[in-house]
């Protein structure tokens, strides 16, 4: 949603490129012998050429093979999608070839003239990538319905997520603005570039986890920006929802923004206006590992390694919570505004008898002329943020990218077709190759083992401009599918590319055949690869989520950096009606064993309840509330 914590993610279109591409028979390409000719021509292809490739990609090809001088490529010279005089279409081999040099390059050259003659005879492989996915039939009553199904759900999501950004009632802004206080969000639009994205995380967290007790966003606004053209952490107290308290689950997202910020080497910029811990809730929130101690823990750690830690303080910033800033690289309060102090001034005139106002105690004049706890006097929250910027554009980092970045295309077909390709009704099979078609640059997609497997479907492609291993499900893993996506993600971790998941899995097939095949050794391994990955990985459940096969597509406990739910999406050990139906087999089994019998009325009245709450456990909703999955 929103945020690989809010867990679900909105199937808002991403384009409506036009035309589906044409299909026609794969056309054999090769050299003809040419005998007493020093320049064998390449026979011309129809415009129609499945290979499409330069007239599409502005002339670029890419690919492991040698380029060569077809139409629009390095060596033709020709304009993107424009032919040659004498040649048919701009298709991949549109132009002749110059010289048998740009075809087999120099070291086949070589070789005597008669094993030239003979390789060149060779069927010619081009470049291009073959493009993936179909026109759907939006007429049928099938894909109506689920288009209509879909848009119902997204519609629903995003209602939902505009109610939280609310955050928390109008009485509470009122009173926040009262103060001469921006709103957290508007602080967060002020601190990013102008015009730029904001990648929230965790946007339905605690979302009916407290019964009647509404946490908006958990308390605590989280995401990526890019602040003075560097993308940072940005970890923002929402004041309105609890005075910022730190519930249980305000605790577990930041911590979850914190994992991300590590393990993407991201600064982290935190927009301080928090009471600190909620004392109803304390035994949840202190003593544990993961609890509020943990959040000074990851900033000393990421400040060792180097990776900048940058406070603003705009409000309260109470006891532990006082350690945020006090630990941060660099620091900024607001005057008048910003306190900092382990123990604000009730406590202090319990503890000592002391009276004294929170701006004496703790407040900007303090910190900035006597203890130096803080770095930057803010006249008010804009002057605040304006000095963040200032402090992130003197990091002096530079973005290192190990990957070759290509130019972006727009998928081939619209996005919002998978609306009525996968619909919300998870027992319906549909091919996951038609969703990498509408998510992939250009529909590129080079599969790989296509014809062993093919319940698991694993292959290369580009996401704007970034190359990309996606694993897609196609049915239950099979030993093949699970050796298979063993394979590909060791190929995916020696060439360093990313790997995107694409989860719509039941689990691994039983029975006592595949447990006598090695199945349980066989998606060991596949468990193994996913676990052991030193690559990027992302996950996005596209449909249902069951059992190990959870683990071997790369679920929440294998660390992929960031995991999206669609609202369609279900996650749980197994299915409702299948929990239902092993505990009613198990209660029979406990009533024969009494010489009583289960009746159907009582196997149902068993059966419902759990059925329910299978359904509420598994939905996109709950697990984004849980901060299960980062988006």
């Amino acid at each position: 949603m929103t945020s690989a914590s809010a867990g679900l993610s909105p199937l808002t279109p991403l384009s409506s490129a036009g035309g589906s591409s044409p299909s026609s028979p794969s056309l054999p390409l090769s050299l003809p012998h040419t005998k007493g000719r020093s320049q064998p021509q390449l026979p011309a292809v129809p415009a129609a050429c499945p290979l499409r490739g330069p007239a599409e990609r502005g002339g670029r090809l890419w690919g492991r093979a040698l380029r060569i001088g077809c139409g629009g490529g390095s060596g033709g010279g020709g304009r993107p999608g424009t032919a040659r005089p004498g040649t048919a279409g701009a298709g991949l081999c549109s132009a002749p070839l110059r010289s048998a040099a740009m075809l087999l390059g120099p070291r086949r050259l070589l070789r005597p003239w008669r094993l030239l003659r003979r390789a060149a005879a060779r069927p010619y492989r081009g470049e291009a990538v073959a493009a993936v996915g179909s026109r759907p039939d939006a007429g049928s009553a099938l894909y109506q319905e689920n288009y209509e199904r879909m848009k119902a759900l997204v519609k629903e999501l995003q209602e939902q997520a505009e109610k939280i950004k609310l955050g928390g009632g109008e009485k509470a802004r009122k009173l926040h603005t009262s103060r001469g206080k921006l709103l957290p969000r508007e602080r967060i639009d002020r601190l990013i570039d102008p015009g730029s994205p904001f990648l929230e995380f965790s946007q339905f967290a605690g979302y009916q986890l407290y019964g009647n007790e509404e946490v908006p966003a958990g308390g605590i606004i989280t995401g990526i920006g890019r602040i003075s053209g560097v993308e940072c952490l940005i970890v923002a107290n929402d004041a309105t929802v609890k005075g910022g308290t730190y519930y249980p689950i305000t605790v577990k997202k930041h911590l979850r923004a914190q994992e991300i910020a590590m393990q993407n080497h991201l600064p982290c910029i935190y927009l301080v206006d928090s009471g600190g811990a909620n004392l109803p809730r304390q035994a949840e929130v202190f003593p544990d590992r993961d609890h509020f101690g943990r959040i000074f823990y990851n900033q000393a750690v990421m400040s060792s390694q180097g990776i900048p830690q940058i406070a603003v303080v705009m409000g309260s910033c109470t006891a532990g919570g006082a350690y945020v800033p006090a630990m941060a690289d660099e620091s900024i309060i607001v005057g008048k505004q910003g306190t900092i102090f382990l123990g604000g001034p009730p406590l202090v005139k319990a503890a000592t008898g002391e009276e004294v106002s929170a701006e004496d105690l703790g407040g900007a004049d303090l910190h900035c002329r006597k203890s130096g706890v803080t770095d930057h006097y803010a006249l008010d929250d804009s002057h605040a943020l304006h000095l963040a910027r200032k402090a992130v554009r003197s990091l002096n980092l530079q973005k290192k990218i190990d990957v070759t970045v290509e130019p972006s295309e727009e998928p081939l077909f619209p996005a919002d077709e998978i609306y009525g390709i996968v619909g919300d009704q998870l027992k319906r099979n549909f091919d996951v190759k038609e969703v990498i078609a509408r998510i992939v640059d250009g529909s590129k997609f080079d599969e790989f083992k296509a014809l062993y497997g093919d319940t698991l479907i694993t292959g290369f492609a580009r996401i704007f401009g970034y190359p990309v291993g996606i694993i897609g499900n196609n049915g239950v893993l099979f030993s093949e599918s699970a050796k298979k996506g063993t394979h590909f993600i060791q190929l995916c971790c020696q060439r360093n590319i990313p790997i995107v998941f694409l989860q719509n899995i039941t689990g691994f097939m039983v029975g006592r055949e595949y447990e006598a095949g090695g199945i349980a050794k066989d998606g060991a391994k596949m468990v193994t690869a996913v676990a052991c990955a030193n690559v990027p990985k992302i996950t996005v459940i596209i449909g249902g989520s069951y059992g190990a096969g959870n683990y071997g597509m790369c679920g929440r406990a294998y660390s992929p950096r960031f995991l999206y739910m669609w609202p369609n999406a279900r996650i749980s050990v197994m299915g409702g009606e299948q929990a239902a139906t092993v505990l009613a087999t198990i209660a029979k089994d406990q009533k024969a064993r009494e010489g009583k019998q289960l009746s159907e009325a009582d196997e149902a009245a068993l059966k419902e309840p759990i059925i329910r709450r299978f359904e509420e456990e598994g939905n996109p909703y709950y697990s984004s509330a849980s901060v299960w999955s980062p988006f």
